[in-house]
């Protein structure tokens, strides 16, 4: 059996363009046009290393926890207050683009600092 090496992230939304577009520039991915314009939107990386993401548009809002997630990974090999720097100085970039901080989770003895926060939509994500 072959194993998967590629594989993209599909996105429930509203305004995908808007999403699309949120996540481009998070992640420093590249948007890519859409044919059919407001019906579903997707963003690579420019480098082609990561997962494309694509965004497709559904009538229902989100009404419960989602059951898988982005981790927007900063602060990989930093410990304690260093980390906790890199996490909440990514964090109020991504505010300004829009996302909501839901909490800062602090470094505990066993697992270090996180920052759950959501994106222009509501979905959840960490940044980690």
């Amino acid at each position: 059996m072959a194993s998967i090496r590629r594989f993209q992230v599909t996105f429930d939304c509203a305004d995908p363009d808007r999403v699309a577009r949120f996540w481009a520039e998070v992640l420093g991915y590249v948007k890519q046009p859409a044919e059919n314009q407001g019906t579903w939107a997707a963003c690579v990386d420019p480098s082609g290393e990561g997962p494309r993401l694509y965004f497709q548009k559904v009538p229902e809002g989100r009404v419960a926890k989602n059951r898988v997630h982005l981790d927007v990974r900063v602060g990989t090999g930093l410990v304690g207050d260093e980390r906790l720097a890199a996490l909440l100085a990514e964090a109020e970039r991504l505010e300004a683009l829009g996302a909501k901080r839901v909490q800062v989770l602090y470094a505990d003895g066993v697992n270090e600092s996180c920052i759950p926060m959501q994106d222009i939509e509501g979905n959840e994500f960490c940044v980690d």
